[in-house]
């Protein structure tokens, strides 16, 4: 396959993805190496220099991105639309769960100080979060860790690339750390408007009844 023709098909098919596109489905589109396939994405992102989108590595696949110099305008057109926020409380307990995954309930309401179980059914309606299977401990109690659409809500390629606990730490105590909380929360209020201008809304679908009633009814 000639080389232009390659870089076209993978730009038509991550331009029409509603998800990132893994290398996994690319390759099983083409008969050609790996390496061709990723010589062709980086031709496309070099292509895009100059242009308002990019190509961006999400969840382990590719999408393409608008510039974050361009949210505000972004923003703008969108502000009659309803958007999708976290709440602080959700987003304390992901946050939670995404670096002691996996957690209990127990283990995240004794965190937070307070009562969680709203806050989770939230987030699994969301599929920010999933049941991860039981704790050994007496009670087995469910654990839950984030989803593959937790990266993809936040942008994130892995979980590896997050600041460790201990950097976290030591950005609070910094200057540098006073307003990363409220950072946090317009990440997520803005979220849509770094999105490709081809990613459609989707409605959220309920979680399945058994994972739910399982949830409601852990008590450990």
């Amino acid at each position: 396959m000639d080389k232009k023709e390659l870089v076209n098909i993978v730009e038509a098919l991550i331009f029409t993805a509603t998800e990132p596109v893994s290398m996994r489905q690319l390759l099983t589109l083409f008969e050609v190496e790996q390496k061709e396939i990723v010589q062709a994405l980086d031709l496309l992102d070099n292509s895009l220099q100059d242009r308002a989108i990019f190509l961006k590595k999400v969840a382990g696949g590719y999408q393409f991105a608008t510039r974050p110099e361009y949210a505000k305008w972004i923003k703008q057109m969108n502000a009659d639309m309803e958007k999708s926020r976290l709440s602080r409380a959700a987003l304390e307990a992901l946050s939670i769960i995404t670096f002691k995954q996996p957690i209990s309930r127990v283990e995240i309401n004794a965190i937070r100080g307070v009562n969680s179980d709203g806050v989770i059914k939230g987030l699994l309606e969301r599929k920010l979060i999933d049941i991860a299977g039981r704790d050994d401990g007496q009670g087995r109690a469910i654990l839950f860790k984030t989803t593959k659409q937790f990266l993809h809500h936040f942008g994130i390629n892995d979980l590896s690339d997050l600041p460790k606990p201990k950097e976290i730490e030591d950005l609070l105590a910094s200057g540098e750390g006073r307003n990363l909380l409220n950072k946090v929360a317009d990440r997520d209020e803005t979220m849509e408007s770094d999105a490709a201008p081809n990613q459609n809304d989707k409605t959220e679908e309920q979680p399945k009844a058994a994972a739910e009633n399982e949830t409601k009814g852990a008590n450990s």
